[in-house]
């Protein structure tokens, strides 16, 4: 599911996620892609990852560079893993494309004593202008055409913050880059993309 349009905030996306979890921690990686993060995570901070993905092709580079990888449709939920059995639970620019956004949020909660959610933020100011010139957005972080998206639930980091609020999740930290740069000044205006991480109150 993930796209790795934008490379810069691909890294630095990493980078991030890397400071949020800790050394030795068992770590599961929801819509993994080719198992790219959880290769990065192992190798800097020697976690024991797993990851979920539906995707053949990227299953089948998963199996090859060794990451253990579960193929299952996430719309299916995460009923075959145990309660706080992860530390952290991780779902990577694949928010947007979940049909059953609030359900995946509380069952990765529930597996994980701690979520980390990135998203791109549809509030960005270049997604606010293509919208009132008429046509749907296309940038970086939302590479897709409106035919062929596989993006069904957009959201901006407003709606998010309120989504945690109404769902009495505790938001530990968030952080909000364009183009590989931290934004702090109106980030739901200048922020492409949108990072949390989360835990039930």
């Amino acid at each position: 599911m993930r796209n790795n349009a934008d490379i810069t905030n691909y890294r630095q996306d990493f980078a991030i996620i890397a400071n949020w979890i800790k050394f030795g921690s068992k770590v599961l990686d929801l819509g993994c892609g080719d198992g790219e993060l959880l290769q990065f995570l192992r190798g800097s901070l020697e976690i024991k990852g797993y990851g979920v993905e539906k995707d053949d092709a990227n299953l089948l580079a998963c199996i090859q560079n060794g990451t253990n990888v579960i193929q299952m449709d996430l719309e299916d939920g995460l009923s075959g893993f145990e309660d706080q059995s992860f530390n952290t639970v991780i779902l990577s620019q694949t928010l947007q494309a979940m049909h059953h956004t609030e359900a995946i949020v509380l069952d990765m909660l529930r597996v994980g004593k701690e979520i980390i959610v990135t998203f791109p933020n549809f509030g960005y100011w270049r997604n606010r202008i293509q919208i009132t010139m008429g046509q749907m957005p296309v940038s970086k972080t939302l590479p897709y055409q409106w035919y062929d998206t596989p993006n069904v639930h957009l959201c901006t980091i407003n709606d998010f913050d309120e989504f945690c609020r109404n769902h009495n999740i505790e938001i530990l930290e968030r952080r909000v880059i364009t183009d590989g740069k931290e934004v702090s000044f109106m980030p739901n205006v200048l922020g492409s993309l949108a990072m949390y991480r989360l835990k039930a109150k």
